[in-house]
C-alpha cells in the first residue's frame, strides 16, 4: 500500500502542480465506475451468504455508527470541521485492506463474513455518512434523497438482490466486472498520494486524531457488542479485525468530489493507515484469543 502511495507523490512531483487538476477526471472514474463494481462483485459473488452472516452485518453497522458517534465530540473539543472528521470515522478501511486480511487471519471462508462487515459499513457510510458531509454544502442542500440514486448505493442494492436471490453473472461478465473493480483498490491509493502534495503542517494534526480515534472507537463498541451479541466464535474475530481498520481511501475520494477539506481527510487515511501496524495486530489479539 505504502509503495503505491509513494508512486503517486513521486509522480506528481515530478510533474508538479497541474497533475492535480488531471486528476481529478481519474477520480470521477473511481467514484462513478470502478468503487461500485467493487461493491457489487463482492455482494454478487457465490461465497457470499446473507442468513448466515445477519447478525455480523448488525455487528458491522453498529460499530460504523458508534465510531461516528465517539468521534463527534472529538471533533467539537479539537475544533475540527465534523464533516471532514467525522465520516472517515465511520468509514474503515475493509475494502482494500479488510477483505485480504481477512482471508489471510481466518483463510478462505472468512471472506464471506468480510463481505457481509464491508457491505454494513458501505450502507452506513452512503446514508448517515453522505448526509453529514453534505449539511452546510449550498450545492447539495436539495440533495436529501439523491444519495440513494449514487452509483455506489445503487451497486449496493443491486448486489445484495443477487445475493439474496442467488443469482450469478455469467462467469466470463462477472470475470470482466470484478477486475474493473479492483482496478480502483490501486488507483485510490495512487490518487491519495497525489494528493499529499497539499498536505501542510497542520493538517498531519487531525491527521494523527483520526489515526488514533478510528481505531480506538472502533474496538470500544466492538467490546460492548461482543456482550451481547449471538456471534459465532469466527465471527467474534472478523468483528475485532473490522473494529480496528483504519479509515478507508474511499473516504478521501468522497472528501475530493464535495470539496470538503480534502487535504486533512487525505492526512488522516495516510497516517491512519501507518498506525494499522499497530492496531490491527491488537484487533487480532482481541478477536483470536
Amino acid at each position: 500500500m505504502f509503495i503505491i502511495i509513494g508512486l503517486g507523490y513521486a509522480y506528481a512531483r515530478y510533474k508538479g502542480d497541474g497533475i492535480t487538476d488531471d486528476m481529478t477526471a481519474v477520480n470521477r472514474v473511481s467514484m462513478d465506475v470502478l468503487c461500485p463494481l467493487l461493491v457489487f462483485t463482492a455482494l454478487a459473488s457465490k461465497d457470499f451468504d446473507v442468513a448466515h452472516n445477519v447478525w455480523l452485518i448488525l455487528a458491522g453497522a453498529l460499530v460504523s455508527l458508534g465510531s461516528g458517534l465517539l468521534a463527534w465530540p472529538v471533533a467539537r473539543f479539537f475544533g475540527y470541521d465534523v464533516r471532514s472528521f467525522v465520516p472517515p470515522m465511520m468509514y474503515n478501511n475493509c475494502g482494500n485492506m479488510g477483505l485480504p486480511l481477512a482471508a489471510l487471519a481466518f483463510g478462505g471462508n472468512g471472506l464471506s463474513a468480510a463481505v457481509a462487515l464491508f457491505m454494513a459499513c458501505n450502507l452506513v457510510y452512503f446514508t448517515v455518512g453522505i448526509k453529514i458531509i453534505q449539511r452546510g454544502h449550498p450545492d447539495h442542500a436539495n440533495d436529501s434523497l439523491k444519495f440513494l440514486l449514487s452509483p455506489m448505493m445503487l451497486a449496493m442494492i443491486a448486489g445484495m438482490a443477487f445475493a439474496m436471490m442467488q443469482l450469478h453473472l455469467p462467469e466470463l461478465l462477472f470475470i470482466g466486472l470484478k477486475m474493473l473493480g479492483d482496478a480502483c483498490i490501486p488507483l485510490m491509493l495512487f490518487a491519495l498520494g497525489v494528493r499529499l502534495l497539499d498536505i501542510n503542517f497542520s493538517s498531519w494534526r487531525i491527521g494523527v486524531a483520526g489515526a488514533i480515534v478510528c481505531p480506538l472507537s472502533g474496538l470500544v463498541v466492538a467490546v460492548l457488542l461482543d456482550l451481547v451479541l449471538p456471534l459465532t466464535i469466527a465471527q467474534r474475530g472478523q468483528m475485532y479485525l473490522f473494529a480496528s481498520l483504519p479509515p478507508a481511501v474511499f473516504s478521501y475520494m468522497v472528501a475530493e468530489q464535495y470539496q470538503q477539506e480534502p487535504d486533512k481527510v487525505a492526512a488522516i487515511v495516510l497516517l491512519g493507515n501507518l498506525a494499522a501496524i499497530l492496531f490491527v495486530p491488537i484487533g487480532l489479539w482481541l478477536g483470536l484469543r
